[in-house]
């Protein structure tokens, strides 16, 4: 893509900066928060309702119509038998994730004690661990940890300073551990020992590492 393609926004700055480009093209409201949703694969439209709580259809297909125009998400057809349309990232939309990353990172200095009327989704939480991922602790290990949160299971590679998350896939885990979302929160945040997770199953001795490696900051 030229620079070109990416030109058409419904409103801009006008200014001849990137930071201001950048909030022509994911500014809006709820903007970056579709791309946080996109960043863990292709999404439905339903799918990204149910994990933008308190948004309205109206305003996601507004929000994924901007963004497909800006160049940041493309919508696409799952082949038969599910045949269902799918929304996601572009490399361009992509490449927002550290972006998003260090907002994140930003953003979770001041967030609090979580209140009651504040929603939080699991999947949420391994945009955090990527965001927090210590790779300098990593270097030249190889690990596989599988978190049983309160929406799911989820899967968690560590590869010699580098990090991947996703669904389980059937193989191994060095740890297996089930938590309660924000007791996980809590351990990493140093406001609860890691013996308030459950290790299920392998070595509980990995235990302490897997909290170094993704402990947030103070």
């Amino acid at each position: 893509m030229s620079n070109s393609d990416y030109e058409v926004v419904d409103r801009t700055y006008g200014q001849f900066c990137g930071l201001a480009r950048a909030l022509d093209l994911v500014g809006e409201r709820w903007a970056l928060l579709v791309v946080r949703e996109l960043l863990f694969g292709p999404r439905r439209f339903t799918d990204l309702l149910d994990g933008l709580p308190g948004v309205s259809t109206n305003v996601l297909a507004t929000r994924l119509r901007q963004l497909e125009r800006a160049g940041l998400v493309r919508r696409d057809v799952l082949p038969p038998p599910a045949a269902s349309a799918v929304y996601e990232l572009t490399d361009h939309g992509r490449a927002l994730e550290p972006a998003v990353a260090a907002l994140g990172r930003w953003g979770a200095a001041s967030l609090g004690p979580r209140r009651p009327e504040q929603v939080l989704r699991s999947h949420w939480l391994l945009l955090a661990l990527k965001a927090f991922f210590r790779a300098e602790a990593a270097h030249g290990l190889e690990r596989v940890y599988e978190l049983r949160l309160r929406e799911g299971a989820f899967r968690v590679v560590v590869a010699d300073g580098l990090l991947e998350v996703g669904a389980p896939n059937g193989d191994g885990a060095d740890l297996v551990l089930e938590a309660d979302d924000d007791a996980l929160v809590a351990v990493l945040a140093g406001q609860l020992e890691p013996a308030a997770l459950t290790v299920v199953d392998g070595d509980p001795a990995e235990l302490p590492r897997f909290v170094e490696l993704f402990r947030f900051a103070a």
